[in-house]
Formats: C-alpha cells, structure tokens, sequence
C-alpha cells in the first residue's frame, strides 16, 4: 500500500534531511555534530550490557500470518535457546518476529528502531531498546554488538543492511562474523548476482563464501553457533563490568 507522508512529517523525523544536502552554516554543522555524538553515546550507554548479539534483519511490513513470520519467531527462539541476545531494527513485522520468539523462547531481546513518519513504530517484544534519528548511527549499532547476521526475506532496507554487512567483512574492516540469508527461493536473484560479478571479476569468487543461503533453520543455527559461539568463544565470554564513575 503506498504511504502518504505530508512535508511535516518528514521535517519532524529526518534529521538526515539537512544533514546531506550540502554546506550550512557552520553553527548548524557543529549543532549536528553534536546531536550525533550525543546519539552515538547513548547507544553506547544502551547496548553495552546486552551481552553477544546476532542481529535479524528482515521486512517490516510481512504479517503475523506470513509463514516468513513464524520462520523468524523460530531462529529468533533458537538464538535465544544458544544463549545470544537478538538484536533487531526495532520495529514491526520480520523484526518484532524475532524479538518475539527470543522473548517468549526467555532470552534476551534488544533493538535499534529508527524514527519515520510512517511504517516503523517499536514492538513490544524487546526487554530493552532506543529509538535513532540518525539512520547511520543505527546501523552502527546494529553491527557493532553483533557477532553474526540473519537475513531474512526483506526490502531495500534489509538489501542495504546485508550489503553493508558484507562489505565491512569483505574489506576487513570487521571480523569474518557468519552472514544466513534465510529463503533459497527468495533470495534466488542476488545468489545469481554474486554469480554474474564473479563471471564479469567484480568480486572474487572466494566472496560468495561470505554468506550462506539456505531454507533449513538447522543449518542455519549450526552455522551459527560453528562459525560465533564457538569461534569467539561467546558461552563463556564475560560481559564488561560496570563503572561507578559513569552511573552505571
């Protein structure tokens, strides 16, 4: 259904908005610096005993009734099950699924959920969460606390979250953490993607060792738990301790 959005609406939502569109006044820039760093600390302070995280990225428009849905209750249960937190964009559909299966499974359910005038409001099933202005301050927190990536059937947000996942992986610039996309079928067009840049050399085919596409939620736990929990060691990894200097 398309989404009728009035101009104050997006002038209340988009802090982006003046952000991106060229040189202001440098008053104003410093102004938002500030509003970011200030928004970068609070994340911090938020996340930062939540404990190991995967994050589940996914639609925010599939229904309760979608079988992606109850596909999405099931890993985020399972990951609980593992001992992670799950972490998602806060919000409805895929990412409540998640948050929902974690909490009812009785793990731990945290989100990042991002201020528009339309679609993302956060759901009830997270112990603990913050609402971003900044869209690129809450995708760093989706990455920074998180030792894997579940990707499930999802948009173009969820098309520029994997992507971006995988090209900090694939430049090193964080660690080789596993990256699932769940749905063979779905997911079809851009395995075939990765096969045409292998072809034309725009990618290595060792990239495509990146990910792993599949349609089995044991396979996709295995995956995992072989190449997260067990390879950072995250069952007996300690949370940090806490600052008194800091009010924590």
């Amino acid at each position: 259904m398309e989404q009728h959005v009035t101009k104050e609406q997006i002038d209340i939502y988009s802090k982006d908005i003046p952000f991106i569109e060229g040189p202001r006044r440098r008053e104003s820039e410093l102004y938002t610096v500030i509003q970011i760093m200030t928004e970068f600390i609070k994340g911090f302070r938020t996340f930062h005993f939540v404990g190991p995280c995967i994050t589940v990225f996914g639609s925010a428009r599939i229904k309760e009734d979608h079988p992606y849905y109850k596909m999405t209750m099931e890993i985020g249960a399972r990951l609980a099950d593992m001992g992670l937190t799950v972490m998602t964009g806060g919000g409805p559909g895929l990412m409540e699924a998640a948050n929902r299966g974690a909490k009812e499974a009785g793990g731990r359910s945290v989100g990042c959920n991002i201020l528009l005038p339309f679609e993302q409001k956060p759901n009830p099933y997270m112990d603990k969460w913050m609402d971003f202005q900044f869209f690129f301050v809450r995708k760093v927190m989706l990455i920074k606390y998180s030792y894997g990536f579940v990707v499930m059937p999802g948009g173009v947000g969820t098309m520029d979250e994997l992507f971006q996942a995988l090209t900090l992986i694939q430049t090193k610039k964080v660690i080789n953490f596993p990256i699932v996309l769940i749905g063979k079928d779905y997911y079809k067009d851009v395995t075939e993607l990765f096969d045409r840049m292998c072809e034309e050399e725009t990618i290595s085919n060792s990239d495509k060792d990146l990910f792993l596409v599949t349609d089995s939620m044991d396979q996709a736990c295995e995956h995992i738990h072989v190449h997260a929990v067990e390879k950072f060691n995250l069952k007996t990894k300690k949370l940090p301790g806490r600052s008194k200097l800091l009010f924590e």
